[in-house]
């Protein structure tokens, strides 16, 4: 059994293959958090939560218990405002009669085989997970909080989610509902968390937990390049392959927070979910409310056991439909090559060219709708330019197939241009604040999603279009954050929920449309990779990792995206030199290693390659197809960082079969300097007692010599070179 309920003891214990999670109820009838670690025998662990000392400190005791229960003091499973408790919090619950508090109690609780699912949000699924429910209610109001738990044993991950149900006969308001609590055993703890902006997300970053709050959030309506809503919590001595390490990934694209705090105890919480800021929810009598989910893996080894457990749980058990497993194909993008100036000609030109390399999809990038020629004007105007493409979209699909590719399209859903005739129609679709001036961001303003009118009207445009050709692929893009925020669809005192209501809009229409397109590959994207998450992963098995898509910088990228995301979901593409974003110039093979990392592409304008970079693409994709399903459903080792440039002056990494019969190591040296050192890397993952080759040499290695003592990087005297180590069983 995974979950077992100890009638004695009073406690939960969730059990995965090698973590073990525990709640009590206590004597105050709440639920106590006891123990989230390395698995061990069943105990009750609830006397290691208590390092409060004695003293109360400040804390006013509950009354009911003389003197002797004190919220500030205990470790909860739900942390609430009001009561007591002074320590960050995950729920700020107002009743009717306007006060700002919650005393939930322990109630009921179910155990039941399968995966809870979400209403309306994304949540990862499987039939062969557990669930447990436990239903707390406040002790004054008919106010129940059914906190939920899902637990995949084979990947060490539990999640957690919340439902908050009135059962009053008058509306309650939400000013906080965070998805979980995580009460840490007293001692010192780092946070690792994936900063950024625009074309430099996810760069891995490390702080000590203190005092002072630490918080990763987002209130831009998107999850953000800023900001990701994944962090690790580590023993301060932590690293890949050493020490205690709990990692939290929110499934969740809007506005979030992640906080973290040591109270005056030395004992740390973490809290995570909607972010709080401009949020405001009634929930009405006889109905409810559920937060996002939060996924949690733990690992007594480091960070790369919790990163290929939650690659795994992301691969199998998140993402959906025909690409879950299905291979995706080889294509070419033609923003890069063209940008808006285009036209079929053009794009069939490059079709041709393409095939005789093996690439397998073409993509038409923005341009191809309305009067679109810039970027000022057109969004919301999702009816093909005929004009510009010399005929209609079936036409040119048509003319496409005939090279031999599959067919893509790019759209932006979400945002309106005021010169379109959506806008012309509909001036009241766009988010607007009365009486004042839009702000415009990259020339374009947000579509109210929170309407079910302003969807129905954008989807049965992108239905036409994709019924009108054969389409396989879509880049759904969202090129700008929220402002403005109001919806003329909700009185003055519901404007609190329109961040929340956006995006379960957009979470209904992305289940609408993709169980219309069963089998259209979707592609998410925000500027790159502005909203890479959890959330989005579960409509859509990709993401275009960043805008910025020079191999170098793509390092730093890729790298810290691979603490929680598997390769299979990056979205990577060689594109051309000098690099259009940092004007950069790398060795076309570089480039490929680096794509190959990924669903690997091409960016760039083909038919003005050379005869020689058309056969390195050529083979580059015949290598990328070879080594396919190891590069994608291997586990991942991260060897050395493109963070620590005073320890080395390459990034390497490896994919590894899961039975060690067969590795693939990547190395990228991304600085240059004279009489260089030679430099070694040891490799992860193989079977110790096996002989290997690497690259089909006649040197054998012994599979611990290789993890133990490592090989040398063979040197390139030219800038930025890279090689790929292909080691196999002798």
């Amino acid at each position: 059994m995974s979950i077992i309920f100890n009638k004695d003891e009073k406690t939960f214990t969730l059990y995965t293959k090698n973590t073990a999670y525990q709640m009590k109820i206590d004597e105050h009838n709440a639920l106590a958090h006891s123990y989230y670690g390395k698995r061990t025998e069943y105990d009750d662990f609830s006397y290691s939560s208590n390092c409060n000392g004695y003293a109360p400190a400040f804390s006013p005791n509950v009354p009911d218990l003389d003197g002797r229960y004190y919220n500030n003091h205990v470790s909860q499973e739900l942390s609430v405002m009001g009561i007591g408790d002074f320590r960050i919090t995950a729920l700020g619950l107002r009743s009717s009669d306007g006060s700002l508090a919650c005393d939930p109690r322990y109630y009921s609780h179910e155990i039941r085989d399968g995966k809870y699912s979400l209403p309306g949000l994304p949540a990862f699924y499987g039939e062969d997970a557990k669930t447990l429910v436990v239903t707390l209610k406040d002790s004054a109001y008919d106010i129940y909080f059914h906190l939920y738990y899902g637990v995949f044993e084979e990947y060490d991950l539990i999640t957690r989610a919340m439902v908050v149900e009135n059962k009053t006969d008058k509306q309650i308001k939400l000013e906080k509902a965070l998805s979980a609590t995580i009460d840490f055993p007293c001692g010192n703890y780092d946070m690792l968390y994936f900063h950024g902006r625009h074309m430099r997300e996810r760069m891995l970053d490390r702080t000590r937990i203190n005092f002072a709050k630490t918080t990763v959030s987002s209130i831009r309506g998107a999850s953000s390049h800023m900001d990701n809503p994944f962090v690790i919590v580590a023993d301060s001595n932590a690293n890949e392959e050493y020490g205690n390490a709990w990692a939290f990934a929110l499934v969740y694209s809007g506005n979030f927070e992640i906080s973290a705090q040591k109270d005056q105890w030395n004992k740390t919480r973490l809290v995570a979910g909607i972010n709080h800021e401009n949020f405001n929810f009634a929930v009405e009598p006889n109905e409810s409310f559920t937060t996002p989910e939060l996924a949690m893996v733990y690992s007594d080894k480091g960070f790369a056991p919790i990163s290929n457990n939650l690659h795994k749980a992301i691969r199998n058990n998140l993402t959906r439909g025909k690409y879950k497993y299905e291979r995706r194909p080889v294509l070419i993008n033609n923003w890069e090559a063209t940008y808006f100036d285009f036209n079929a000609d053009k794009l069939v030109s490059m079709a041709h060219d393409a095939a005789e390399i093996g690439v397998e999809l073409l993509v038409m990038d923005d341009g191809w709708f309305g009067k679109r020629n810039n970027d000022w004007c057109a969004l919301g105007d999702w009816f093909v330019n005929e004009e510009k493409l010399q005929g209609t979209l079936k036409s040119l699909v048509d003319r496409v197939n005939k090279e031999g590719l599959k067919f893509g399209i790019w759209f932006e859903p979400e945002c309106i241009s005021e010169d379109s005739e959506l806008y012309r129609s509909h001036p009241d679709y766009l988010f607007k604040i009365p009486n004042r001036q839009p702000q415009l961001s990259r020339q374009q303003y947000v579509l109210d999603f929170s309407r079910k009118e302003v969807r129905d009207n954008i989807y049965n445009q992108m239905v036409k279009i994709l019924n009108s050709a054969n389409i396989e692929y879509v880049k759904w893009d969202f090129n700008r954050h929220i402002t403005d925020l109001f919806s003329i669809a909700l009185p003055a005192e519901k404007q609190g929920e329109v961040y929340h209501r956006y995006m379960l809009g957009l979470y209904e229409f992305l289940e609408k449309i993709t169980n219309e397109f069963p089998n259209i590959l979707f592609e998410s994207c925000s500027g790159g990779g502005g909203r890479f998450d959890c959330g989005m992963l579960y409509y859509m098995p990709q993401v275009w990792t960043s805008d910025n898509s020079d191999a170098i910088d793509r390092l730093k990228i890729q790298y810290g995206t691979s603490f929680a995301y598997p390769v299979r979901t990056m979205g990577a593409h060689v594109s051309v030199c000098p690099n259009h974003q940092n004007a950069r110039v790398t060795p076309l093979k570089t480039r490929g290693n680096v794509a190959y990392f990924g669903t690997y592409g091409l960016e760039l304008d083909i038919t003005k390659m050379t005869k020689e970079e058309k056969e390195e693409i050529k083979r580059q994709i015949k290598e990328f197809k070879e080594h396919y399903d190891l590069i994608q459903y291997g586990d991942y080792y991260r060897l050395i960082s493109p963070f620590t440039p005073e320890e080395s002056l390459y990034c390497a990494w490896e994919v590894v079969k899961q039975d060690g019969s067969e590795a693939l190591v990547c190395a990228v040296r991304y600085e240059s300097d004279a009489s260089t050192a030679q430099e070694m890397v040891k490799v992860k993952g193989l079977c110790p007692d096996k002989w290997y080759r690497i690259n089909g040499s006649d040197r054998k290695y012994l599979g611990s010599t290789l993890e133990n003592i490592g090989f040398y990087f063979e040197y390139d005297f030219f800038s930025y070179p890279s090689r790929l180590y292909h080691i196999t069983l002798a």
